[in-house]
């Protein structure tokens, strides 16, 4: 089991700026955050691997988002910025992707309790 503990959503203007935390009791192979907006499904945001820290994102939070991890604390960050009100939605963070899938919602064995992120136009 790994419990996942996040952090750091909230309301903010468009062009602004937050910064996620996703906690992790134990690292696995790798990380990802996610998001769903009301009545969308979840969508793949970025994945970042423990060990050698390669990451990936969806295009249209390249240039915005940033994702990063600090191994001593086991611990992934998704700064965010240049918010826009499209990106609006709960956030999760995942771990452990099946079969090396980073970028599938389903691959990933366990989730955050999400944290909501408003962006006001």
């Amino acid at each position: 089991q790994v419990q996942l503990v996040e952090s750091g959503g909230g309301l903010v203007q468009a062009g602004g700026s937050l910064r996620l935390s996703c906690a992790a009791s134990r690292p696995t192979f790798a990380m990802g955050w996610f998001r769903q907006a009301p009545g969308k499904e979840r969508e793949f945001v970025a994945a970042i691997t423990w060990r050698t820290g390669d990451t990936y994102s969806r295009d249209s939070v390249k240039g915005r988002f940033t994702i990063s991890r600090d191994n001593a604390k086991n611990t992934v960050y998704l700064q965010m910025n240049s918010l826009k009100p499209e990106d609006t939605a709960v956030y999760y963070c995942a771990t452990d992707p099946q079969n090396w899938r980073l970028l599938t919602t389903l691959a990933y064995r366990y989730w955050g309790q999400g944290t909501q992120v408003t962006v006001s136009s």
